[in-house]
């Protein structure tokens, strides 16, 4: 591998100061960043600078002709260029620096043969307020040294013209002009490392948030998979079982016939093996999950103990059942009773004092899910933390091919409905979520 040299260092000062040059030379377009919230005070900084910009051409073209005679065309020359740099900086804040500057120029030359005793110049005495408010813009949009320089060559513009050019009856007020210059740079700095910092900020929670609703879909799926591991080791478990009593139940069965079931129980107790070594896995991460070996997972035929939990916390609950009432397929159950708890867990979180109905109706060929509540009678308490239950149930109702709605009720109370087939078949795999790739 080749080692990079470094540069000599000769090339590295000649390459900063053309960077900086291409920088303060810059005349491209670069507009005022619009406030977002409230939106009406988005063009609220465009109107407020055309208004400063009128006061300050016509507050120029009041000195230059009351106390230094400037008349003609030269006044309002002078005035218009300077209400101009202001409204340009809304949109080109180096160009408009770039005019301020040379419109300053013109008025320390169109004034140099009228200075009286005392008088100030090369500036009149609104001059550098004048010039503060493109100077403000240009901190506001621009990187810190870029100011720097700016003010810098302001400045030493300013001095030079007092050094060699200054008429001997005029009095110089580089001091004032520099520290409200430096004021205007650091107020602007302030400013822009706020807008920045405040940006970085809404950018780093966005992505916080979509971090976190992935993380809540994989700790949701872990755990369906963790709960529906005894279903399907129960299913692998009944089908060893069936493999290896089948040849007792057969007068005289064939070897074909045994072998063919025994390889049946192999394959049986081979998957079950890998099932509880890949759940031993997700389970070791999450000890304390409660969905292990030594708790049945819950079915539909205990919802009215969840009912009377959760009456037992506050809410009016009624339940109501349609259609027989039949065992379904133990995937099935589990779903619609994590379902219907996650519902009524967010209705007593969102909802206090509410009045909740759930509703099931077996159909058919699908079990139809209803839980709605009415609007809470008193304000809900915070919940950290709170707000990705509704993944979790999509999550639960999509594995198994059905569909789950949830929103606000006219009434101003929420629902959640979902529709589960009673016997899921032929469902594709569910796919992992996209990652997004750190630029």
């Amino acid at each position: 591998m080749k080692q990079q040299t470094e540069p000599p260092a000769d090339e590295v000062r000649i390459r900063l100061p053309r960077g900086l040059a291409r920088e303060l030379f810059t005349l491209g377009r670069d507009p005022l960043p619009k406030v977002s919230r409230p939106r009406w005070l988005a063009w609220l900084p465009h109107v407020v600078l055309g208004y400063v910009a009128i006061p300050c051409g016509v507050l120029t073209g009041m000195q230059l002709n009351d106390h230094y005679g400037v008349r003609g065309p030269a006044l309002v020359v002078l005035s218009l260029l300077t209400s101009v740099s202001v409204v340009l900086s809304m949109f080109r804040p180096m160009a408009a620096w770039w005019l301020g500057l040379v419109t300053a120029g013109l008025v320390a030359w169109a004034i140099h043969d009228h200075v009286g005793q005392g008088q100030s110049w090369p500036w009149t005495p609104a001059g550098p307020f004048t010039l503060a408010p493109v100077l403000l813009m240009v901190a506001l949009r621009v990187p810190p040294r870029v100011t720097a320089s700016v003010i810098g060559i302001t400045l030493t513009l300013n001095g030079l013209a007092d050094i060699v050019l200054r008429p001997p009856q005029s009095q110089t007020i580089i001091g004032g002009v520099a520290l409200l210059f430096a004021f205007v740079g650091i107020l602007g700095y302030a400013l822009r490392a706020t807008r920045l910092a405040r940006g970085k900020l809404v950018e780093q929670e966005t992505l916080t948030e979509e971090e976190r609703a992935r993380r809540t879909l994989l700790e949701e799926r872990s755990r369906i998979a963790r709960e529906l591991h005894d279903v399907v080791a129960h299913h692998m478990s009944v089908i060893s079982i069936q493999a290896q009593v089948a040849p007792h139940l057969v007068e005289n069965p064939s070897e074909e016939l045994k072998e063919n079931l025994a390889g049946i129980r192999e394959n049986a107790l081979e998957a079950l093996t890998e099932l509880r070594r890949v759940l031993g896995v997700l389970r070791s991460e999450h000890p304390d999950d409660p969905a292990n070996p030594h708790h049945p997972q819950p079915t539909l035929g205990e919802l009215d103990g969840l009912v009377d939990n959760v009456r037992g916390a506050g809410l009016d609950v009624t339940t109501e059942i349609a259609g027989i009432r039949r065992p379904l397929t133990p995937g099935v159950e589990l779903t619609a009773y994590r379902i219907v708890q996650e519902a009524l867990s967010n209705a007593l979180r969102h909802a206090p004092g509410s009045r909740v109905e759930v509703g099931i109706a077996y159909g058919p060929r699908d079990l139809h899910l209803c839980v709605a509540n009415s609007a809470p009678t008193r304000s809900a308490p915070p919940s950290p933390g709170a707000g990705h239950g509704l993944l979790g149930m999509r999550e639960r109702a999509g594995m198994l091919g059905g569909e789950l709605a949830a929103g606000p009720r006219p009434d101003g109370g929420y629902e959640v409905s979902a529709v589960l087939p009673m016997d899921p078949q032929d469902l594709p795999a569910v796919p992992a979520p996209e990652t997004k790739k750190a630029s």
